[in-house]
């Protein structure tokens, strides 16, 4: 993962990086039994995605990604600071990431 972080973080230099889904919950305890949904979620946050049309970040960060490396395919998010606090509060996959995935960068490092 960090090899992921490190190729995007070389485009646009990120403030966070945070890394759900089914796999993540499946570290965390979660019950084999259950609608599984994406094996991999990640959301990007980097106020350098200003002015980038979302789908081209989309598009972009998501063919960096490596499914075969990493095990399985992953469904992208690209937001800069702002569109990450507003899609919190109204996307679950977001707002569950945000609270339950592992961060692999913070604004603090």
């Amino acid at each position: 993962m960090a090899r992921y972080v490190q190729r995007v973080d070389g485009r646009w230099p990120l403030q966070r990086a945070i890394l759900g889904g089914a796999r993540i919950r499946d570290t965390q305890g979660a019950p084999p039994q259950r609608e599984r949904g994406a094996e991999y979620v990640l959301v990007l946050v980097s106020e350098f995605f200003a002015g980038v049309p979302w789908l081209e970040r989309v598009y972009q960060a998501a063919n960096l990604w490596d499914a075969a490396e990493m095990g399985a395919p992953a469904d992208v998010h690209c937001y800069t600071p702002g569109e990450f606090e507003r899609k919190r509060e109204t996307l679950p996959v977001v707002r569950e990431v945000a609270e339950h995935g592992v961060a692999l960068r913070t604004p603090q490092n």
